[in-house]
């Protein structure tokens, strides 16, 4: 073949198959002229039709390092050969026997942009040793290579406004007027397809369709993962940057926990040559979600899928070559099912291990622990089969431990969700839990919310230096204090919550009793029978207006079945943060006795005690209010203020019930 030279003129690369006489002829023998002529397009791409919802790549033998696929020769087919160049050119070579026809005629064209790389090599490399990245992950960076994700900006605004005119010839060029280099062709293809081009959601869930063409997906703006991958190697082809086309098995939408992956691939990535190495990426991922609930598409970018470091990509990407995992030493497919699967935001939101690292676990003694390191502070919070029950969540500065009591012998579904920089919590973890034995014994309140005990949160809310830092909290006899430094301006609330027993929403508060003394804070908690009790602690900000925030809670565990105590007195909104109360604490006054009082109060002019009489308090050495009252004759008994001595009205701080004869 001769081509006539010009300033477009290009190499062609042809390889020439040569059988002998005997293959041959016994090809010739059996050759069937009218097979289907779109043959070679099925084999190329490997293309199923669509099952499950999405497009199915079907495992065919031979599979070379170039995405073409040699299927076994059967002696009615002529052998076919095929090469594709990295600008899209298709050069296809059939080897007939003498007397044969050939079965078609295929017409390829020429890009005038034509152009080689570097060595003047027209097909994409084998990826090899030097593609080849570590595994495990090393926790170095969540990209396959250096990347400063602020250099993008500019770009990436640009691209993501970037309009379909004409063809896909001048989207690209369009595309390319901001980039310089490679590595930004590729990034602004990227950041239009993920920001452009839909997931159809409908046409995946038809069968027998036939394969998305890239004019089709630019008209329609929708696509499946196949025609995302077809549809962004063509573009960066156009470009003049090698890309390929993967297919295999994914953890994607319907993937469940533990499940086997045999027959047919369901998913397509792609994977581009930049800067000497291959390096992986997905846009159908990239560009957005599938509601489970609704199997509605919504577009989220998702930075995680461009350039994903390998060890990360093969959680939940397996290829079907094994070299395009691009990893040192590859992954099994048993391996890829049993592994543990962190989803993107995993990573997106900073988390480094997770412990187990085996999606299936089981209970020791009714109890499963889950243990996240990340690399900064963050919030989390856990389901147990839909509910926030059944477990102990405490933070730390490096990640977050969980204790786990399934409250059922059985299969349990456990969800981490972790809060990172967002202010949206995202699911980073599932487990399925199996449970053999259900220790009745811990069983927790319902009320028990995330995260239990002190921790990094609460000191950034303002409260510090607790003189509990554990989690839970035993007492004997019912009863214990609780202290810790509180930031200037900051206002605490606390309340008490459990299952059983007389505490109603109009009583949780009346269980503690709240002093201030020099920036700390004091607890005073009489539980009102033996169980467990979550202690909830919130704060605000004295200068804001709205609701407290919850910050944590303590675990309070009594087992003392005497324990009966009463709630505390009532107090006001006149009760003064520096207030101190040492008698009486029960806020039931036993009928017809004298009771003793004794208060530290600040700033006021008088107190006294009011039941049927009023008796005044006196103010003695020490700084404390003293005196008694009769309760005889009377339901309540007030304790009573006056700031200003030249004023005759007496504000209430504190209430009384008195117990009836």
């Amino acid at each position: 073949m001769e081509l006539k030279k010009d300033s477009n003129a290009v190499s062609i690369d042809m390889l020439l198959i040569v059988h002998s006489e005997k293959r041959r002829a016994a090809q010739g023998k059996l050759l069937d002229p009218q097979a289907d002529p779109g043959a070679l397009r099925q084999r190329r791409g490997g293309f199923q039709g669509v099952g499950n919802g999405i497009r199915k790549w079907q495992k065919l033998e031979g599979n070379d390092f170039h995405g073409n696929v040699a299927q076994k020769q059967h002696p009615q087919q002529p052998q076919v050969i095929t090469s594709y160049d990295n600008q899209g050119t298709q050069l296809t070579v059939e080897v007939h026997p003498q007397d044969s026809m050939p079965q078609f005629l295929k017409k390829f064209s020429l890009a005038k942009r034509l152009q080689g790389d570097k060595n003047g090599n027209m097909r994409p490399r084998q990826p090899g040793g030097k593609d080849a990245h570590a595994y495990p992950w090393d926790r170095s960076s969540l990209k396959s290579m250096p990347l400063d994700l602020q250099q993008f900006e500019k770009l990436d605004t640009y691209a993501s406004q970037v309009t379909v005119k004409s063809g896909l010839d001048e989207l690209v060029s369009d595309l390319l007027q901001e980039a310089h280099s490679d590595l930004e062709r590729v990034r602004a293809i990227w950041i239009w397809i993920c920001h452009h081009i839909e997931y159809d959601v409908e046409a995946a869930q038809e069968k027998d369709r036939q394969a998305f063409k890239p004019t089709d997906i630019l008209r329609t703006q929708k696509t499946n993962c196949d025609g995302y991958a077809g549809l962004f190697e063509r573009m960066c082809r156009i470009a003049g940057v090698q890309c390929m086309t993967v297919p295999g098995y994914s953890k994607g939408f319907g993937y469940q926990t533990g499940q086997s992956f045999t027959g047919e691939f369901d998913h397509a990535w792609n994977a581009v040559f930049l800067e000497g190495r291959w390096h992986l990426l997905d846009s159908t991922w990239g560009s957005g979600l599938v509601d489970t609930a609704t199997s509605k598409f919504t577009f989220l970018y998702n930075e995680f899928y461009f350039l994903t470091h390998p060890a990360l990509f093969i959680e939940d990407h397996f290829p079907d070559n094994k070299n395009w995992q691009l990893l040192k030493p590859p992954q099994s497919l048993r391996q890829f099912e049993n592994n543990m699967y962190h989803k993107s935001e995993f990573y997106n939101k900073g988390m480094l291990s997770a412990h187990p690292d085996t999606s299936m676990i089981r209970t020791v003694n009714g109890k499963a622990t889950v243990s996240i390191e990340s690399c900064a502070p963050t919030l989390f919070m856990f389901m147990l089969n839909g509910k926030q029950e059944h477990g102990l969540l405490s933070l730390r500065k490096n990640g977050m431990k969980l204790e786990v009591y399934p409250p059922t012998m059985g299969t349990h579904k456990l969800q981490i969700f972790a809060k990172g920089n967002s202010d949206i919590y995202s699911s980073v973890l599932e487990y399925t839990l199996k449970c053999n034995y259900v220790d009745l014994g811990v069983r927790l309140p319902a009320e028990l919310h995330q995260p239990v005990g002190p921790s990094w949160f609460s000191e950034q809310m303002g409260i510090m230096k607790p003189s509990h830092p554990d989690p839970i909290i035993h007492t004997t006899d019912g009863r214990c204090s609780i202290s810790f430094g509180v930031e200037e301006g900051i206002s605490v609330l606390a309340s008490l919550h459990g299952d059983d027993g007389p505490i109603t929403e109009e009583t949780q508060r009346r269980y503690i009793f709240q002093l201030h003394r020099e920036k700390r804070t004091e607890l005073k908690v009489q539980l009102p029978q033996a169980g467990k009790f979550a202690l909830k602690i919130f704060v605000k900000k004295r200068q804001e207006q709205g609701n407290y925030i919850f910050v944590f809670n303590y675990l309070l565990c009594c087992t003392n079945t005497k324990v009966n105590w009463p709630m505390f007195p009532e107090s006001f909104g006149n009760w003064g943060q520096n207030n101190e109360l040492l008698e009486p604490l029960s806020g039931v006054l036993p009928a017809n006795r004298n009771v003793p009082f004794k208060l530290k109060l600040h700033g006021i002019a008088k107190a006294l005690v009011k039941g049927q009489d009023t008796w005044p308090l006196t103010l003695n050495h020490e700084g404390y209010w003293e005196g008694s009252c009769s309760t005889a004759g009377c339901q309540e008994v007030y304790v009573m203020v006056l700031e200003n001595a030249n004023h005759n009205f007496y504000s209430y701080i504190l209430k009384y019930q008195v117990n009836a004869e």
